[in-house]
């Protein structure tokens, strides 16, 4: 099925008790605000402004070791995640009914998310 995808930014995965301190540090250090403290209402997001060419920037609280990983976004989750799994990915955990935690044959951590149609990201891959 033909589907689009497109790289959508960066998350900033913190093991940390402290949110907002680690969000302050890469809004300071990034030189970009948080837009949306607390998003979601989960006490795990914090959304920083786009980042250059409309990048997706944030800081989440985790439990594994901090580290920074990519979301692809696409308008057909599906269809993207089996494009991946064709070229070596591998299905780790659906988030909430809503996307994708994958692992590249890297061992890179990475998301599928839905697409945000009204993004500066630029042009989208169109995938047949």
């Amino acid at each position: 099925m033909a589907h689009r995808s497109r790289l959508a930014g960066f998350i900033i995965d913190s093991q940390t008790d402290d949110l907002s301190a680690a969000s302050t540090f890469w809004s300071q250090a990034l030189g970009l605000k948080v837009t949306s403290a607390d998003d979601g209402g989960l006490g795990i997001y914090d959304m920083l402004e786009d980042g250059p060419g409309g990048m997706h920037i944030e800081v989440q609280k985790v439990s594994h070791p901090s580290r920074v990983h990519l979301d692809i976004e696409s308008d057909d989750i599906e269809a993207e995640v089996a494009r991946l799994e064709k070229l070596g990915a591998q299905r780790i955990e659906c988030v909430r009914d809503r996307w994708w935690v994958m692992q590249a044959p890297t061992g890179h951590r990475f998301c599928v998310v839905p697409m945000n149609e009204n993004s500066a990201r630029g042009k989208s891959n169109r995938w047949e």
